[in-house]
């Protein structure tokens, strides 16, 4: 008997449909609870502590954010409190997440050892906490090594759809083999690319020497470096595409077999302009490219170049020169500026907003800030922002970083005159090199040749500044868990967190009220509704004098600690259609709170 086969392709793991809490403060070590669970669902305030540098302007304070804690708080709370919404929610256009890789290694800045459900429920809800955050034209990429890469793939095609899936980047993240492995060489990382929605475009890039090198100006064609090798035939048949070209010297030529790739008075045209030139025998046309008209390439998937994306020596070479620390006491798996250049040229452009919520040692929000566009990044451990992260941001912030992206070495001729050949500069410095190696093998070559070849190749390092210093950022961190629940019997109690301002600024967060600090009664306000947080009980007394407060039209959402049964009554008289919530129980949604 057929069967019609259920179900869907998916990635199952224990604990799929539990939540992660965080079960000590600044490491990755959780905890399992219910998806409905209190502190899974909690909003918690985000305190200010400092700002450096600049407050207004491109890339000031207000525009660049640090926050220290937990990831999954700072996200949820980045799209809830009303503040951080109106600036986050929706507008962030590319997030750099570069998790703990979870490859059974013991790191000094990272507990790097979570167990694969752990690690993947762990992700699973920080794709969650982002998804509303980002822009509809954003992009996600998520840099991993071999632990988990192919487990999140899956996941990444469960939460954002297999039709969002836009790469799978293969960076060369060593610049050495690691030859004291028995098995392979561990050379490579991976970065996942999805967008939100199908359809994502990339930036192009630059083209490289490497990819221009076919570009040559043998007749010093004053249009510079050309190419005479490009197609001339259409690739479709079109019958007005059908015509001979005729060449000064008479011959007829005919067209390809489709036609050619222009009509007629556009083929005149570039005739006369000296693009589609005749061969010598005018029975034949070539159509001449020049290298200036040419635009940006698509990006690979292939980043193999240690010279354009760096590695991860480099990035330690990096950390090493900013800090003047040994080796030992950086990170071991930093990445460098030049990596999150390129991802950055790619789905970003100036003023963008960029979220890293796994910071690090910084590199994201430095290249961020150093490349013109906002950024937001979270580090749990207090250690790693006050050892790197916000030491980093600083001197970045000071000009004082004069490294990384900061500043660009590129080769050039000695001379002002173009290099003989039409070698790239690149080229030439490599001809020199080799020239001298083979110099004294070379029977019969004279010196006075040999001075004159080097001499016509010279070439010489040009260094050009890009970044000088500016802007500013502010330093935060997540405030303290309002509640505390009795893992015995799922009680849920308000914690000795919870008095005063941090608990009215805690609830007016999880609620969506914008707080209002210099109203005497009001902590908050949400269109036509006023917050009044109570930290005790509400009595008619207290009912009574919030009403006498409200404006024309205006409705109160009252929370306290205890409610008398006259205090609702009255309220509803008083004031129909406001509200009276007694916390913790009526702060989450009903049956979630015992």
């Amino acid at each position: 008997m057929k069967r019609t086969p259920k179900g869907r392709l998916e990635l199952t793991w224990m604990g799929k449909d539990s939540a992660l809490i965080p079960a000590e403060n600044g490491k990755y070590d959780y905890a399992w609870v219910e998806p409905y669970d209190p502190r899974a669902l909690e909003v918690k305030s985000i305190e200010l502590v400092d700002t450096v540098g600049t407050t207004e302007g491109l890339n000031g304070a207000n525009d660049n954010l640090l926050i220290v804690g937990d990831s999954g708080d700072a996200l949820r709370s980045l799209g809830t409190i009303p503040e951080y919404a109106e600036k986050y929610l929706g507008q962030v256009k590319l997030v750099y997440i570069d998790p703990p890789f979870n490859t059974e290694q013991t790191f000094e800045h990272y507990a790097d050892q979570l167990e694969h459900s752990v690690w993947l429920t762990m992700m699973r809800d920080r794709i969650r906490d982002i998804k509303p955050l980002l822009a509809p034209d954003a992009s996600v990429w998520v840099h991993l090594d071999d632990a988990e890469v192919h487990r999140m793939r899956v996941l990444m095609d469960e939460e954002f759809g297999a039709e969002c899936f836009i790469a799978s980047v293969v960076w060369r993240s060593a610049d050495t083999g690691n030859y004291d492995d028995s098995r392979f060489s561990n050379d490579h990382n991976t970065i996942l690319v999805y967008g939100l929605n199908p359809g994502w475009v990339a930036n192009g890039l630059p083209r490289s020497a490497k990819q221009s090198r076919h570009y040559r100006n043998p007749d010093n064609d004053p249009r510079g470096p050309w190419f005479d090798g490009n197609p001339l035939g259409s690739p479709n048949p079109r019958e007005n595409l059908m015509y001979d070209v005729v060449s000064p010297q008479g011959h007829s030529i005919p067209s390809p077999p489709h036609g050619w790739r222009w009509q007629k008075s556009t083929m005149d045209r570039m005739i006369s302009e000296g693009s589609i030139r005749f061969n010598d025998a005018g029975t034949r046309i070539v159509y001449r490219t020049y290298l200036r008209e040419q635009g940006d390439l698509p990006p690979s998937n292939l980043w193999d170049s240690v010279e354009e994306t760096g590695s991860n020596r480099k990035a330690k070479n990096e950390l090493k020169a900013l800090f003047g620390l040994p080796a030992k006491q950086v990170f071991d798996t930093p990445k460098p500026e030049s990596l999150i250049k390129r991802i950055l040229t790619i789905g970003t452009d100036e003023g963008d907003l960029v979220l890293d919520c796994f910071g690090g040692s910084g590199t994201t929000a430095a290249v961020a800030h150093k490349m013109g566009r906002r950024w937001a990044t979270v580090e749990l451990q207090q250690t790693t922002v006050d050892r790197f992260l916000s030491p980093r941001l600083r001197k970045v912030v000071e000009g004082a970083d004069d490294g990384g992206v900061s500043q660009t070495v590129e080769r050039v001729p000695t001379k002002s005159e173009a290099l003989p050949g039409g070698l790239s500069p690149q080229e030439a410095a490599d001809f020199a090199t080799r020239l001298k190696k083979v110099a004294g093998d070379l029977v019969g070559l004279d010196a006075e040749t040999i001075r004159i070849l080097s001499q016509a190749v010279r070439t010489k390092n040009q260094t050009t500044t890009h970044w000088t210093g500016g802007g500013g950022f502010t330093i935060a961190r997540m405030g303290p868990s309002m509640y505390d629940v009795d893992d015995t019997d799922g009680e849920v109690y308000l914690s000795a967190a919870a008095t005063n301002g941090a608990w009215s600024k805690a609830v007016a967060g999880q609620l969506k009220f914008t707080l209002t600090p210099m109203d005497p009664v009001f902590c908050g306000v949400r269109n036509r509704q006023r917050l009044a947080v109570i930290d005790g009980v509400a009595d008619a007394t207290v009912v009574r004098t919030i009403v006498e407060h409200l404006g024309e039209k205006e409705k109160a959402v009252i929370v306290a600690k205890g409610i008398l049964p006259e205090a609702e009554a009255l309220l509803a008289d008083l004031s129909p259609g406001s509200r009276i919530k007694k916390a913790p129980t009526d702060m989450f949604p009903k049956g979630t709170v015992k």
